[in-house]
C-alpha cells in the first residue's frame, strides 16, 4: 500500500484548496496520505491576498484551460456546502462602468501605495481570445438596478459576460472553509516558515522551515512537496520568475437600511483636476463593499505578517470610490489593508502548475503565480495538482502550457 507524506507550503486559497481535493480524492485515506498545510503567518491561512482580495470568480477569466475547470467546481463546491451562508457564493453583474467623479473638496491621491510605483494588477491580461469578453456588448447607460453609483455621474456602463458568466465568493470565507473541510477528514496545519525542500538522490524527501513557536529548524518528512506560497515562493525555488505586486483595498459597510446591489464594476472615473483613476468596486453579501485601487512594486517582506499598510493608498481607494457613490462615502469603514499578488513574468503569462521533477526534483510540484485570479482558478489548480500526485497524470485539461519546465 502507497504511503504519502503531502507537505503543502502556503495557506493561501491555492493551498487550503489543494488540501480539500486531495482529502476528497477516492483513494484518500488518512491512515495512508497525511496532509500538512505549513503556513508562514502566526495568524494562520488566508492572511496574504487570498483574505484580501476581490473575490471574483468568472467564466472569462485567464488560463482558458484553468477556467474551464475551476468554475464548474465553484459551482459543485457552492452546491455541496452551503454556497451563500458559508462563503458568500452567488453570480453578479459585472461591468466597466466609465464616468465623472464628485468634487470632495479635497486633494484626491493616486492610491499608489509609499515606496512603490505603480504596477498593473494584470487583471485583463490575456483575456483577449475570451468567448465571454469577445462577444460584442454595446455600452449602455446606466443600469436601472445599480442603486449605489450617482445615474448624472454615469457616462457608460458595458457588460462584462453574460448574467451567468460572473461570481463571487467572500475570499477569506472560502479559503479558511477550505481548510476547516480539509481538517475534518485529517489534514492538518502547521504554523511555519519553509526554508527550504530537502532532496536526496533527485527526489524530494522533506520542508525545512522555523516553527513559529521556539524559531527552532526543523525539517517535516515529505514524499511529495507543493510549493503554493505565492508571492513568497521564489524565496524557496530562487529561479522562479516571479514577481510581487502590492494593492491595497479597503471594506466598508453601509447602514442596514441601505440595500446594495449585485455589482462588481471595473471603473474609469475622471476625477476633478483631471486625473483620472480606476478602483475595483465589488458589493458583497452581508451589505458590504470592497474597492482596490493601483498596484505598486514595493518591497516584499520576508512574512506575510510584516505586509505594510499605507493608510494614505488606502484614503485614496476609499476618495476614489466616494466621488461616485454616496452610499459608499457614508458607509462605516471596517478595513484598511494591503497584499502581495504573484506575477509570473514574462510573455507567457501564468500561473505555474505542475511536477518539476526535470527541474528542481521529483516530489516537487508547484503551484503558484495566478495575479489577481487566485481565487477564481484554485478549484481548477487544486484538482488538477490532486490528479497528479494521486492518479499520477492530469485527467482534467491539458495544462503543458503552464508546465514548470516552461518556466524554470
Amino acid at each position: 500500500m502507497t504511503h504519502r507524506d503531502i507537505v503543502i507550503i502556503g495557506g493561501g486559497i491555492i493551498g487550503c484548496t489543494t488540501a480539500y481535493f486531495l482529502t476528497r480524492h477516492p483513494s484518500y485515506s488518512s491512515s495512508t496520505t497525511r496532509i500538512t498545510v505549513l503556513e508562514a503567518s502566526a495568524h494562520g491561512v488566508a492572511q496574504g491576498a487570498s483574505g484580501k482580495a476581490g473575490g471574483l470568480v468568472a467564466k472569462w477569466a485567464y488560463p482558458r484551460q484553468l477556467v474551464d475547470i475551476s468554475f464548474s467546481e465553484h459551482v459543485r463546491l457552492a452546491n455541496e456546502h452551503n454556497r451563500k451562508e458559508r462563503w458568500g457564493w452567488r453570480l453578479v453583474n459585472c461591468g466597466n462602468w466609465e464616468g465623472r467623479g464628485d468634487d470632495l473638496k479635497r486633494s484626491f491621491g493616486s492610491g499608489v501605495g509609499a515606496g512603490g510605483r505603480r504596477k498593473s494588477l494584470e487583471k485583463k491580461c490575456g483575456l483577449d481570445g475570451s468567448p465571454e469578453i469577445s462577444s460584442p456588448r454595446p455600452p449602455s447607460g446606466h443600469p436601472e438596478d445599480l442603486n449605489w453609483v450617482k445615474q448624472d455621474l454615469t457616462e457608460s456602463y458595458s457588460p462584462m459576460s453574460a448574467p451567468d458568466g460572473t461570481a463571487q465568493v467572500h475570499p477569506y470565507l472560502f479559503t479558511t472553509s477550505m481548510m476547516d473541510l480539509a481538517m475534518e477528514v485529517g489534514a492538518t496545519l502547521l504554523k511555519g516558515r519553509a526554508t527550504a525542500i530537502e532532496q536526496e538522490s533527485g527526489r524530494a524527501t522533506g520542508v525545512r522551515y522555523k516553527d513559529s513557536s521556539d524559531d527552532a529548524s526543523k525539517v517535516i518528512p515529505a514524499t511529495h512537496v507543493i510549493l503554493s506560497a505565492g508571492a513568497w515562493s521564489p524565496s524557496i525555488i530562487p529561479t522562479l520568475p516571479i514577481s510581487a505586486t502590492r494593492a491595497h483595498s479597503v471594506t466598508v459597510r453601509p447602514s442596514p437600511d441601505v440595500s446594495i446591489a449585485p455589482y462588481v464594476l471595473f471603473t474609469e472615473i475622471a476625477l476633478p483636476g483631471g486625473r483620472v483613476v480606476t478602483p475595483e468596486i465589488y458589493a458583497r453579501p452581508g451589505n458590504e463593499i470592497y474597492a482596490c485601487g493601483p498596484g505598486d512594486d514595493s518591497l516584499l517582506p520576508a512574512n506575510v505578517d510584516d505586509v505594510q499598510v499605507d493608510r494614505a493608498a488606502c484614503l485614496s481607494v476609499w476618495e476614489h470610490v466616494a466621488s461616485i457613490s454616496p452610499e459608499f462615502k457614508e458607509a462605516t469603514v471596517e478595513k484598511r489593508q494591503a497584499c502581495f499578488l504573484p506575477v509570473v513574468s514574462g510573455s507567457d503569462g501564468g500561473p505555474i502548475i505542475g511536477e518539476a521533477r526535470d527541474n528542481i526534483a521529483k516530489g516537487v510540484y508547484i503551484a503558484t503565480g495566478h495575479t489577481c485570479w487566485g481565487i477564481c482558478n484554485a478549484p481548477g489548480t487544486a484538482k488538477v495538482i490532486t490528479e497528479l500526485i494521486m492518479d499520477g497524470k492530469i485527467r482534467s485539461e491539458n495544462i503543458r502550457s503552464l508546465e514548470p519546465s516552461r518556466f524554470l
